[in-house]
């Protein structure tokens, strides 16, 4: 199957970054020059998709809009006694084994489902294309890392920036599951993730090679894999999956294939 490129804005928003205070300017200059962006000022801001650096850490800002990769938002959810009710981590459980698990979340984002994963358990790699989200996401797990909560979880969580397709065709180990959640077309009630996938939209378009991530995810023998999507979506690249579970938010899809 011939490689599609990774579907990107066709009308881009002038990406930038600013230094929010004295003491993160050394560490905007680098992040600018990683970028390939131009450093501004805070009276230059006007129009442009802006990754900020403070002492807090990163943001990404546009106008009005601001977020946060924030995991410590999370610390509630990954709770032993909340974390065997999260659907993804129902969707990933493999039966009738004791071993260590490995993961692969193979569209990162924000790392939230990765954390969940390997709240559960699992040794979790990430991968992340865009080179933005891949930042603020590696600053999230520097900043999570100092949570005592979450410690434990992040450890077993190894972030890779780059192609999860070519990653998942390289992987040196096996691994037990493959979570795949590409981008969509979403309408939220939350007005908070609204606003994420708002600039995120900004940054990266729905996906436009569903066929060739999950030929990859399936090439990868995983005992399962499993794709987020929203409730009514179709199936990821119209491939029907084992099985589902659902919410009212969302949607997980099971591919299970069997392993000696």
């Amino acid at each position: 199957m011939s490689k599609k490129p990774r579907q990107t804005n066709p009308d881009p928003v002038e990406l930038a970054v600013c230094a929010r205070d004295g003491a993160s300017d050394e560490r905007a200059r680098a992040l600018a020059q990683r970028l390939h962006a131009p450093l501004v000022g805070s009276d230059e801001l006007a129009g442009k998709l802006v990754v900020s650096v403070g002492q807090d850490g990163l943001a990404l800002e546009h106008e009005v809009l601001q977020m946060r990769a924030d995991l410590a938002s999370m610390v509630p959810r990954v709770r032993h006694d909340r974390l065997g009710r999260e659907l993804l981590v129902k969707a990933a459980k493999i039966k009738g084994h004791d071993g260590p698990l490995r993961a692969v979340d193979a569209t990162a984002g924000l790392g939230q489902d990765a954390l969940l994963l390997a709240a559960a358990g699992f040794e979790t790699t990430l991968f992340e294309q865009n080179p933005v989200i891949a930042a603020l996401l590696a600053d999230s797990l520097e900043r999570a890392a100092r949570i005592p909560e979450l410690e434990g979880a992040i450890a077993r969580m190894h972030f890779v920036e780059g192609d999860s397709i070519a990653g998942l065709h390289q992987l040196a180990q096996p691994c037990d599951v493959v979570l795949l959640d590409p981008m969509f077309p979403e309408r939220r009630k939350s007005a908070s993730v609204k606003k994420m996938f708002q600039l995120l939209h900004l940054l990266e378009l729905p996906c436009a090679d569903e066929e060739e991530l999950l030929s990859a995810a399936f090439a990868a023998h995983p005992r399962k894999v499993v794709v987020k999507r929203p409730p009514k979506g179709p199936y990821l690249a119209g491939v029907k999956p084992s099985y589902s579970l659902d919410s009212k938010a969302v949607r997980y899809d099971v591919h299970v294939f069997a392993r000696a």
